[in-house]
């Protein structure tokens, strides 16, 4: 069997296991997907007509405000959602299951592989749930023809490989599970200092460079421009830029640590 081959097996072997955990304990995964649905919940139906209001400078309008929401909530739940990946990887790594691996003939870099795919397909469906939450409190995007929507979920889907590696790097590192979902914060700290609930333009002067310099705000804005039409200038080639750095930064961060021999 070629190397390709028996890398293509194992790796399958590894997401077939994550899988299972996560449908065997899944109260981490509803914990973390209960934060961007409350958040949604809370800003459209409490604070709806006060934010939409200041946002247009017009009258009240809370499915404007929706409109405007969305796209930053998946964000945040994709952010969300790795940090479960951080907590796995870190229990693999402290509970001696990783040393059982390394005396195995699998490929090395499947047992990483298996949980970066895992955790990209558990934030797709993650993010298809808080989606199907938007539609049914009032969401729309009449706008999106089938380019829009493709080139959104290429988006969504490129945006989550590149949190979930540095979500890795950030498990490997990690003496225990505690320290690896406090070391993950981060991950769902952002989106909340980003443009997902208000525009950076009505932010403190002194602030706005730190929400306008980081990966969620052009991932969110440009995933604004594809599903609403508004303008999205040069947030799309930086959203595209900061998933590539952060996913070969992730990955050889990740591979490094995870192939240092333990002590």
């Amino acid at each position: 069997m070629s190397s390709l081959s028996l890398a293509v097996r194992d790796s399958s072997t590894m997401l077939r296991r994550n899988l299972l955990h996560a449908r065997r304990y899944p109260s981490l995964t509803l914990n973390l997907l209960l934060t961007p649905v409350m958040l949604l919940l809370l800003f459209v139906y409490i604070f709806g007509d006060v934010m939409s209001a200041g946002i247009g400078g017009g009258g009240a309008d809370r499915s404007r405000y929706i409109a405007y929401l969305v796209p930053g909530v998946l964000l945040m739940t994709i952010g969300s959602t790795t940090v479960g990946t951080a907590v796995s990887v870190s229990n693999d790594m402290t509970e001696g299951i990783i040393a059982r691996f390394r005396t195995m003939a699998i490929h090395r870099g499947s047992v990483i592989i298996g949980h970066v795919v895992g955790s990209v397909l558990q934030s797709v469906i993650s993010v298809v749930l808080v989606g199907a939450v938007s539609v049914a409190i009032g969401f729309r995007s009449v706008d999106a023809g089938f380019l829009e929507w493709a080139a959104a979920f290429g988006l969504l889907v490129l945006f989550a490989t590149a949190l979930t590696w540095i979500a890795v790097g950030m498990g490997l590192v990690s003496p225990n599970a505690e320290a690896a979902s406090n070391n993950a914060l981060p991950l769902i700290f952002l989106p909340l200092i980003s443009s997902t609930f208000v525009p950076v333009e009505a932010m403190p002067g002194w602030f706005q460079p730190i929400a306008e310099y980081q990966p969620f705000t052009p991932a969110i804005e440009t995933l604004r421009g594809l599903l609403l039409g508004s303008e999205i200038g040069r947030n799309g080639w930086l959203a595209v830029a900061w998933c590539l750095g952060l996913a070969v930064l992730g990955y050889a961060w990740s591979k490094s640590v995870f192939n240092r021999d333990p002590n």
